[in-house]
């Protein structure tokens, strides 16, 4: 099946900006990296969410392998913001960068977020890609955290996406979805399961954005030219989701 096109990155006349945001959960490079760069490539991201980089030996080598591969460049985030990263094209303009480590709970994984601003043809644009607590208390109160860090960061308009560790029925996705548009949900595009590649049957990954973006489609981009099922399989053991949104000039 091949999928209806999805627009383009671009710079509207008036300043706006279309944009690609890819989020996807890579499992620290352990599977098919050739694989994982084909189908991002094929994505053409602006900006790419990243969960489970490597955090470990020599992560930032392997943070900058995976971004070259991609024709990208590394953002923020990897170790310093235990496993997520931000990749972004030369379109970004970069303002600030934060990662951020949230409370440890004793026994659990370390989580944090990474998180810019950049600036995208006219518009200024809040990032942050997350990947949550498998932990149902401790997932919600990291979703509150989440809109917490958006809100903090002094933009009109934001980009949140990841791993959620939850379903869309769940407690910490509905948190989110009521604050922040679920872009699928708004526009649906492309396939919707993530997880696993092999037999899709939850959608635990997903990308948001603030009221006022527009949300152009969202999707898993099983069907896209370039990306093939093989590459899907291969990449890692999540699908990434695709959006297109036009972000409006501040």
């Amino acid at each position: 099946m091949v999928l209806t096109s999805l627009p383009d990155s671009r710079t509207e006349p008036d300043g706006s900006a279309v944009i690609r945001v890819l989020s996807y959960n890579v499992r620290s490079l352990h599977d098919d990296t050739a694989a994982l760069a084909r189908v991002i490539r094929a994505c053409a991201p602006d900006l790419v969410l990243v969960q489970e980089a490597p955090r470990f030996f020599r992560w930032r080598k392997a943070a900058a392998r995976l971004a070259r591969s991609s024709d990208l460049v590394v953002l923020s985030g990897g170790a310093t913001a235990a496993g997520p990263l931000l990749l972004c094209s030369l379109r970004a303009a970069v303002e600030s960068t934060e990662d951020v480590l949230l409370p440890l709970t004793p026994g659990l994984h370390r989580r944090g977020f990474a998180t810019a601003v950049v600036r995208i043809g006219g518009v200024r644009l809040g990032v942050l890609s997350c990947h949550l607590s498998l932990q149902r208390e401790e997932r919600l109160a990291q979703a509150d955290l989440l809109l917490e860090r958006l809100a903090s960061m002094g933009v009109e308009h934001a980009v949140a996406g990841g791993d959620l560790n939850d379903v869309p029925t769940g407690k910490a996705f509905q948190h989110l979805a009521g604050h922040l548009q679920d872009c699928r949900a708004v526009a649906p595009w492309g396939g919707e399961l993530t997880f696993t590649p092999d037999h899709p049957r939850k959608r635990i990954d997903a990308v948001f954005a603030t009221p006022g973006i527009e949300v152009l489609g969202c999707g898993v981009p099983a069907g896209l030219p370039g990306v093939s099922e093989e590459d899907l399989r291969a990449a890692t053991d999540h699908l990434p989701v695709l959006a297109a949104l036009r972000v409006p000039t501040g």
